[in-house]
C-alpha cells in the first residue's frame, strides 16, 4: 500500500503538552469551589471546539457566569493559553518539512476558536504543511467519521492513502476503523521511524 498523504495531530504531537490545570490553578487563587469552571462553562469549551462561539463570547461567559473581570478573564485566557500551545516539537517538526513535496502533509486538530492564529504566531504550522483542519473551523471533531471524509477529501487521497499520527489511542483506533493507516505518538522517534516505514516503503 502507497502512503501518498501524511497528517498530524498538534498537541501531544507537533507540540508537547502537559495536563490542562489552569482551571483548578485558578479556581485556588481565586478562592472558587474545585469544579467551578467546568460546572459554569461546560457548553462553552464544547462550543469552542466547533466554533460555534466566537473569543469574544468566551470572555463574556467568564465574566457573566464565573464573576470575573475584564483583567481576570484576560489572565486566565493567558494561561489556558499558554498551557494549549505548550513547546514545539522541534524535531518532529522539521522531519515533517521534509516529507514535501514527496508527499502532500497536513495537520488535524481537535482545537479551539483562536488556535490558529497562535499557533502561526508561535510556531508556523500552516506554513508547515499543505492544508490545516481544524475542529473549530469545520465543525467536526474527532472520531466523527465525516472529519475522517474530509480530511481524506482536503488531502485529495483515499483512506488507505493517507497516513495520520495521533497521541491518543481511541483516535488512532477511529482512524484505522475508517480504513486510514495511523500511528499512535508515543516519542518522536518512534513516530519517525514508523512514517518512514510507511513512507518509504
Amino acid at each position: 500500500m502507497v502512503v501518498r498523504a501524511v497528517v498530524f495531530d498538534i498537541g501531544g504531537v507537533l507540540e508537547v503538552t502537559g495536563p490542562m490545570e489552569f482551571e483548578s490553578r485558578w479556581e485556588a487563587a481565586l478562592g472558587l469551589p474545585a469544579g467551578t469552571f467546568d460546572a459554569k462553562l461546560t457548553d462553552i469549551w464544547q462550543a469552542g471546539a466547533v466554533g460555534t462561539v466566537t473569543e469574544a463570547e468566551v470572555h463574556a461567559a467568564m465574566r457573566d457566569r464565573v464573576g470575573l473581570t475584564d483583567e481576570q478573564v484576560e489572565a486566565v485566557m493567558a494561561d489556558m493559553w499558554r498551557e494549549y500551545l505548550g513547546t514545539p516539537n522541534t524535531e518532529l517538526i522539521e522531519y515533517a518539512r521534509t516529507l514535501r513535496p514527496a508527499f502532500r502533509t497536513g495537520i488535524l486538530s481537535n482545537s479551539f476558536v483562536g488556535a490558529r492564529e497562535r499557533e502561526q504566531a508561535a510556531y508556523g504550522l500552516t506554513d508547515l504543511v499543505d492544508d490545516c483542519v481544524y475542529s473549530h473551523e469545520v465543525g467536526l471533531s474527532k472520531p466523527d467519521p465525516a472529519l475522517w471524509a474530509l480530511v481524506c477529501e482536503r488531502m485529495g487521497v483515499a483512506p488507505g492513502d493517507l497516513l495520520f499520527i495521533d497521541d491518543v489511542p481511541r483516535l488512532v483506533d477511529s482512524a484505522r476503523a475508517y480504513g486510514m493507516n495511523a500511528i499512535l505518538f508515543e516519542s518522536t522517534a518512534q513516530t519517525i521511524a514508523g512514517i518512514e516505514v510507511w513512507a518509504r516503503s
